[in-house]
């Protein structure tokens, strides 16, 4: 038996393909409108793999936790560049046993229509943005499809791949908390093993933000967003849906997202692709990497230095550290109290105590956790602990 303590550390890796049909009016990913060039494409999925290349080269070993094709769209680009990513993250980072790999796929009929080419490329998770049920809902967030196809296309990803998640938004304009729980009911209807349901947020320099600024609407209240919230935490626990994370519900352990729980857990990830963020140690230190942003940029730096890094910066520990906390306390499981030591948080802290007197928090067995009215306070029980 290999003593785990001389195994290599584990890492996600996350390719970004930032091709889109169309631009959804909420987004504030890097992303860019699908312009069907199949030479800049092809060019941009050598870069992707002469980047993780070049990567792995600079981190040295490393156990593959996970593949992740995020957007953007990946389930636009041709399945054969999937499948040559996936097979150079798994010689780079020689796993040792099974290794997650997940697409996020729009249900349109015509993305549909390529699911089989992307399982047997190695695809064995399928994010699904389902993101409502209702055609009014639909055509108010900018999606490209039919409540009919998301249902067409839940039922083909079904068939073709052996896990499932789907991602729905709620707290629309107007969104009542019985039409939620119908909408949800009929999500859960799908089959999914993982539902991602997000509450929607304006984000300043999209479409929606200036919508909002300029008065043409207004999102729900608090109240009435905290009441979607629990709507959507009784209707997926009725259905047998643990919440691991604030924004995410699986059907038990083994349907948790690998790659994500790596990320929330502190392990490292590598980012590929243009924009993409990442967390790898070097020189002693975490550092946070970012990629160029525009795809010729990133396909020429890849091209000049080898590696697409337009920024890296080394992480102090009190960095690390609350970053650490921020994604840590995500999670159910929570973490390490002793992770959080670089913020001067321990078990005698006064402003610890504190939140675990208002019930936000706990400390148990020496791990650090959120609450369930924490979570709905998250951003002020980190800001409580950083800050003092």
């Amino acid at each position: 038996m290999t003593d785990a303590r001389l195994q290599p550390p584990p890492l996600a890796v996350y390719v970004h393909w930032p091709y889109c049909a169309r631009i959804c009016p909420y987004c504030d990913f890097n992303v860019v409108r699908d312009r069907r060039d199949a030479g800049e494409q092809e060019a941009l999925a050598a870069a992707i793999i002469a980047d993780l290349e070049a990567q792995a080269a600079k981190i040295g070993p490393r156990r593959l936790a996970s593949v992740f094709f995020g957007g953007g769209t990946p389930s636009l680009m041709e399945p054969a560049y999937a499948r040559r990513m996936a097979e150079t993250a798994r010689r780079l980072f020689p796993a040792g046993g099974d290794v997650e790999v997940t697409l996020e796929a729009n249900p349109t009929d015509a993305e549909a229509a390529r699911f089989r080419a992307f399982a047997e490329a190695g695809v064995d998770r399928l994010s699904l943005g389902v993101q409502s049920l209702d055609d009014a809902a639909l055509g108010f967030l900018g999606r490209n499809h039919s409540a009919a196809e998301a249902r067409r296309a839940a039922e083909v990803a079904r068939e073709t791949f052996p896990r499932l998640s789907i991602d729905m938004i709620y707290a629309r304009p107007g969104q009542a908390a019985a039409d939620w729980r119908a909408e949800l009911e009929a999500a859960v209807a799908l089959g999914p093993e993982h539902v991602s349901p997000y509450q929607l947020t304006i984000e300043q320099g999209t479409a929606f933000g200036r919508a909002v600024d300029r008065g043409r609407w207004r999102p729900p209240d608090g109240d009435t967003a905290a009441d979607l919230y629990d709507v959507t935490q009784a209707v997926l626990e009725a259905a047998g849906f643990e919440a691991y994370e604030v924004s995410n519900h699986a059907r038990g352990p083994a349907a948790r997202s690998a790659h994500n729980l790596a990320i929330w857990r502190g392990a490292e990830y590598l980012g590929v692709g243009p924009g993409a963020h990442g967390r790898v140690a070097l020189g002693g230190a975490r550092n946070a990497t970012r990629t160029a942003r525009k795809i010729g940029d990133y396909i020429a730096r890849v091209g000049e230095t080898g590696v697409g890094w337009d920024e890296v910066e080394a992480l102090g520990p009190v960095e690390a550290a609350e970053e650490r906390l921020m994604l840590g306390l995500r999670i159910g499981e929570g973490l390490p109290l002793g992770d959080a030591a670089p913020l001067g948080i321990e078990a005698s802290s006064p402003r610890l105590a504190a939140l675990v007197e208002a019930g936000l928090v706990e400390v148990e067995a020496g791990r650090l956790r959120a609450t369930g009215a924490g979570r709905l306070v998250l951003d002020r029980v980190i800001a409580e602990l950083v800050n003092g």
